[in-house]
């Protein structure tokens, strides 16, 4: 039940990219302003249950509390409406879940107990680590409520709450000793049924393996054929579920969906792709160099490459490839010396790459050279070949 490897990495990303922001949503006077915002909306929009009149559910709360360790006085609440959910409301110390619809008549004592996981498990993890991940989310929060955030932020947003949404599910999964009830839960919550076999829907939802790799188009949930067959890995101990889980939520470094972890890694394939190409002495002309430090004006001697081959369709899609080729481009062009080597290099590169076509193409509409010299330059690439 730790964090998954995306709290990770973005708590440390903001920690170390926005230190000012990080102390501001940590700070005591924000956490203060937070809770009245909860307590009065809670308070003004929904029926309080009590433990005397709902003992059952304090119950089940309480003991799932204690397998996840949670110590904190709890509230429950009931809000109206046909559709059947829960959500949890964080304050720092306390417990307050509410339930929407008829939840509560609808599941059985593994299902309410699998409900009360995933929502307890959301307190666990906003409390972790002195409340990093629950600082995270609100500075999402408070940047996709600013007029000027821009996409990577939305994306960023939408994948913590999908990771996030995965981790809440290993609680359900945690608290009743198996994914069934997890994903029983899930289908009812969703669908309505009255009853559920998890192991059905879970082998309905692993035909898709079969298929292309399917990307999430969730925005605050993953789509629950991926939300059972992640809980269904995780356990089973499946090793390569990270990996998996990435494929399905995150997919490859593109261009059009870039968060801001993805935007950190594309910097750095681009340092590293750079620094293969200006490896060749002939290629360390001073306009090129001066080009690579326009780019990257702490550029050393000592900056790391990449293999091509390491660019996988997995690490990168094609609009990456074609911003790679883009970047050659500019570079071979920096200096007239040296580009009938450089350009050469560049469309050797991009056929690596699987991207030779958009090279040229590319050459052709942006590099102001003749169609005898592009079409030259094939010919060349060709016969090297």
């Amino acid at each position: 039940m730790r964090p998954l490897p995306y709290h990770l990495r973005l708590v440390d990303y903001l920690k170390r990219a926005e230190p000012e922001v990080w102390k501001w949503a940590s700070s005591f006077a924000a956490q203060d302003q937070h809770v009245q915002e909860v307590r009065a909306g809670l308070l003004r929009e929904t029926y309080r249950l009590t433990p005397e009149s709902h003992p059952d559910v304090y119950a089940a709360c309480q003991a799932v509390m204690a397998k996840l360790e949670i110590e904190a006085p709890v509230t429950l609440y009931q809000a109206g409406g046909d559709s059947m959910n829960a959500a949890l409301f964080y304050l720092p110390g306390e417990v307050h879940v509410l339930f929407y619809g008829p939840v509560l008549e609808k599941l059985g004592p593994d299902e309410l107990a699998a409900l009360l996981g995933h929502e307890l498990s959301h307190y666990r993890l906003w409390s972790l680590d002195g409340g990093d991940y629950h600082t995270a989310s609100r500075i999402l929060d408070h940047t996709l409520a600013d007029p000027g955030a821009s996409a990577s932020h939305a994306n960023t947003a939408r994948l913590y709450d999908l990771f996030t949404e995965v981790y809440a599910d290993r609680g359900a999964a945690f608290v009743t000793g198996a994914a069934g009830p997890s994903i029983s839960t899930l289908v009812k919550v969703r669908t309505g049924i009255h009853a559920v076999d998890p192991e059905a829907y879970l082998a309905q939802a692993r035909e898709l393996e079969a298929g292309p790799p399917r990307l999430s188009e969730g925005q605050s949930h993953p789509e629950i054929y991926l939300r059972a067959q992640a809980v269904g890995k995780w356990v089973e101990g499946d090793p390569g579920l990270d990996d998996w889980l990435r494929l399905r939520l995150q997919g490859p470094l593109s261009m059009s969906k870039l968060d801001l972890i993805d935007q950190a890694e594309l910097e750095t394939l681009t340092r590293r792709f750079v620094s293969r190409f200006v490896a060749q002495e002939a290629m360390r002309s001073d306009l090129v160099m001066s080009q690579v430090k326009r780019y990257f004006p702490d550029w050393s001697d000592a900056e790391a490459t990449v293999e091509l081959d390491a660019i996988t369709p997995e690490q990168a899609d094609d609009s990456v490839r074609d911003y790679l080729g883009f970047v050659m481009l500019d570079l071979a062009l920096a200096d007239p010396d040296v580009r009938d080597h450089a350009l050469l290099e560049a469309a050797r590169a991009a056929k690596d790459l699987g991207r030779a076509e958009a090279f040229l193409e590319a050459l052709k509409r942006e590099g102001g050279l003749p169609k005898r010299e592009v079409e030259g330059l094939a010919r060349k690439l060709k016969a090297a070949a």
